[in-house]
């Protein structure tokens, strides 16, 4: 390891030295186990594990006296063990590894050893085609592994990551999913912080599985030409004092003064000034992009590393900033072609520009503006809609600003916040089409999209991560019409690259109508290099007759409506064709309904 590198914040492959690594002989048998941690204030330390019957056999120091190291000829993969850490003070406390690539379930708290490079990837295909998908459909499905599905009732009742692969990717493909992002599978304590209060940043969690299960488990995705997008949180940590919380005794890994180290979530925040972190969360990141082939890292509250606390009156955290700006370089240097992506609700300038230009480095940024507006106009009453028109049109205005991700993540769908279909005004039965109508807007606009397990199924029970989605609606007609209606949208999406080829360039996207505030109207065109789709929507509750002018404009043909009786609308799936008239077609919409259609020009020849 570059000891100078690690201690400056400069190094990407950390967990290659600290942690618990095999040593074989030739003939490619484990000979011993080299345990190493960081620990520069702790008095002594011992390792303690199954191999040495829970006693304590003692770490000696090594390189600068900050680092210690145990070898062990009995330890063998799958072995339990845990860092007995002495403070100054001689007071003791088991600490799991902060580099173990493997942990117990809770409540206990044992770090296991795991052979890292027993199971071999055979996805070399994938990994040569694979891009960060800026000029092609991006379509994400969140999932929390271990509530998609289950095996029974009982909370601890979990299908393992090789279990999931026959579950999950056979929905994904028939659904039109070509990318998934999993909610944190590094290890943690409490079920209800769903991952993002860590405990094991190199750890999946033993939930579902071992890290070769795991492995198995992406390789399964790209053999099914199905990307994973893993979340990572490099902002904070729980604050169980077995894991980075004092860990030698003091503040290793957080600020030592709670005004700025503690969390509106109740964890402890990383102090990104010190090297030895940013270098612990480089490698954190690295490590599961090399060592599980995942394809993205979408980090976590990114709002809270720009601001202190989140909070822009506080100030910049110029530290925490440029940590963020040296790790996607690093990253994206190492990676080309993996995915970045920001979840940040902040104004703040250049979050997906390249470092080089003075940004931030991310490939992509939730838009948090465009999903709240977007779902405040959908829960309106439709006589209020006219008011609120420009809420739908205002994304635009800045959308160029950055390289946006459409989110319809777990945060919408949880903490008394109702459902995506809830979320529409009115009964039962008016919900449906407005939320048709609302999907079909969401993939005509610009940006890439994603959407939460069970939004697909019109689930009406907010997200419990104790119970699987509620299956049983697809038992019920309108349910099975939204679930069939979905799927073909996202298969659309796909398909038309005049929705995704040009999402970040201007000539991509041009408004037709946007002053139609009485009538809830909108309308605009999306191209591609050989595409031209025109999506047109009324939000209100009547039908409405517009006139439609387009460039070149000579017939207008439908290629999908919100409004078809298959998906619990009104209309037959058949062809129409409206012809133009001096490049002005006119069109009849009914209430709460959307169309494509696919723009026919003249030819110029």
């Amino acid at each position: 390891m570059d000891f100078y590198g690690f201690y400056t914040g400069k190094i990407f492959d950390a967990y290659k030295y600290l942690g618990a690594h095999i040593n074989r002989g030739e003939n490619g048998k484990v000979e011993e186990v080299v345990f190493r941690t960081f620990a520069p204030s702790a008095s002594r330390i011992s390792v303690i594990g199954e191999f040495n019957g829970w006693m304590e056999t003692p770490m000696e120091k090594v390189h600068d006296g900050n680092f210690w190291e145990m070898i062990s000829k009995e330890a063998k993969p799958g072995m339990m063990y845990k860092y007995r850490i002495y403070d100054r003070a001689g007071n003791c406390i088991d600490h799991c590894d902060p580099y173990g690539y493997g942990m117990e379930l809770r409540p206990n708290t044992a770090s296991i050893i795991r052979d890292m490079d027993a199971y071999k990837f055979h996805d070399g295909k994938w990994m040569k085609k694979r891009s960060d998908h800026s000029e092609l459909p991006l379509n994400v499905y969140e999932l929390h592994f271990g509530s998609f599905r289950k095996p029974s009732e009982e909370p601890d009742a979990w299908y393992d990551y090789e279990e999931m692969a026959d579950i999950l990717l056979p929905y994904l493909k028939e659904n039109g999913y070509n990318y998934l992002e999993i909610m944190p599978l590094n290890e943690y304590p409490c079920d209800e912080s769903w991952g993002y209060q860590g405990t094991g940043f190199f750890s999946p969690t033993s939930r579902y599985g071992t890290a070769d299960q795991l492995k198995y488990f992406v390789d399964r995705c790209h053999e099914n030409d199905i990307g994973v997008i893993l979340d990572f949180v490099p902002v904070h940590f729980a604050v169980d004092d077995y894991a980075l919380a004092n860990y030698d005794g003091t503040a290793l890994y957080e600020y030592p003064h709670s005004d700025v180290g503690d969390s509106e979530w109740g964890s402890r925040n990383f102090m990104h000034s010190r090297g030895e972190v940013r270098s612990f969360l480089q490698s954190a990141a690295e490590y599961w992009l090399n060592e599980y082939h995942i394809d993205g890292l979408r980090m976590d509250a990114i709002s809270r590393a720009i601001y202190w606390q989140g909070m822009p009156e506080r100030g910049v955290n110029s530290n925490a900033v440029e940590f963020l700006r040296y790790m996607n370089q690093g990253l994206k240097e190492r990676h080309p072609s993996v995915i970045l992506a920001a979840e940040d609700s902040t104004s703040f300038p250049g979050v997906t520009k390249p470092v080089e230009e003075g940004g931030l480095g991310f490939d992509y940024k939730w838009d948090m503006g465009w999903m709240n507006d977007t779902l405040d106009y959908f829960r309106t009453a439709p006589e209020y809609r006219a008011r609120d028109y420009h809420k739908l049109t205002f994304s635009m205005m800045y959308y160029y600003d950055e390289r946006y991700l459409l989110p319809l993540s777990h945060d919408e769908v949880v903490h008394g916040k109702a459902t995506i279909l809830q979320k529409m005004y009115g009964d039962y039965e008016q919900k449906f089409p407005q939320a048709r109508a609302f999907y079909m807007y969401m993939y005509a606009h610009p940006g890439k999209k994603l959407n939460f397990m069970g939004n697909e199924l019109g689930h009406f029970r907010e997200w419990d991560e104790k119970r699987e989605l509620d299956w049983n609606l697809l038992t019920f007609p309108a349910h099975q019409d939204f679930h069939r209606f979905m799927e073909d949208l996202n298969h659309f999406y796909l398909e038309h690259p005049a929705l995704s080829e040009l999402d970040y360039d201007a000539e991509g996207f041009q408004w037709i109508e946007c002053h139609a505030e009485e009538q809830c109207v909108y309308a605009f065109e999306r191209r591609s290099q050989k595409e031209r789709i025109l999506a047109v929507f009324n939000f209100s509750d009547e039908e409405q007759e517009i006139e439609i002018k387009c460039e070149d404009l000579k017939t207008l043909n439908r290629v999908f409506s919100s409004e078809y009786k298959e998906y619990g609308g009104q209309e037959e799936k058949k062809e129409k064709i409206i012809k133009a008239k001096k490049e002005i077609a006119t069109l009849k919409l009914k209430p709460f309904s959307a169309e494509y259609y696919l723009i026919q020009p003249y030819d110029k020849k």
